[in-house]
């Protein structure tokens, strides 16, 4: 399977004043799964090691997180948050080490009971795949609204409503979700549209 990078909005990332604004928001209400937590240190101890691991787990203030169990995700944040600094020298932008941590959770969730069933159930459709999305998310966090609109037979947008995680996240996921799906020659362009709130434009041949 062919892909290509995704690319990324021209203006500079701020990571950690959009980091501390993101925190700012967040309810004792807004949880996210353990898997998606260990799935997140998983992807910075592929890319820094297992000591930086460490550090950002300390971070979180959370001694180890259980797979069904939930969480704040400002344990999320604050990890990546505590990440940034020690990976961007092994990345080269900010935009990279989240595309990173998306594709990762992808894969932690294609590798999952659900996630089988959907690649699965879509049986090498890319659009299947992405119509599913939205009921993946949902398996994972409590918070937001995620819902895809298509623009052409293999082009559409995921669209995403109070979502904590920032547009190059969910950019590296969904590019891997389409290649595992089959598709070809990927794009995919992610955008934030409010304080919280963000889209992915997608395509493939």
């Amino acid at each position: 399977m062919e892909s290509q990078a995704s690319t990324w909005s021209a203006v500079s990332y701020d990571w950690k004043h959009d980091c501390e604004m993101r925190l700012v928001h967040v309810g004792p209400q807004d949880t996210a799964r353990g898997s998606l937590l260990n799935g997140t240190l998983e992807a910075i101890r592929s890319l820094g090691g297992e000591d930086v691991a460490r550090h950002c787990r300390e971070a979180s203030g959370q001694e180890r997180f259980v797979d069904v169990f939930s969480y704040s995700i400002s344990m999320q944040l604050r990890m990546v948050s505590t990440a940034m600094p020690l990976l961007l020298t092994r990345c080269g932008s900010s935009e990279q080490v989240l595309r990173h941590f998306g594709r990762h959770a992808g894969m932690d969730f294609l590798a999952s009971p659900a996630g089988k069933m959907m690649l699965t159930l879509a049986r090498k459709d890319p659009k299947r795949l992405m119509n599913s999305l939205p009921a993946a998310y949902k398996s994972w966090v409590n918070y937001g609204t995620q819902s895809v609109e298509w623009t052409g037979p293999t082009s559409g947008r995921l669209l995403l409503k109070r979502e904590f995680m920032p547009h190059a996240f969910h950019s590296g996921l969904v590019e891997l979700l389409l290649e595992m799906a089959g598709a070809n020659r990927v794009r995919v362009n992610g955008r934030q549209t409010g304080r919280l709130d963000s889209q992915c434009e997608f395509s493939w041949a």
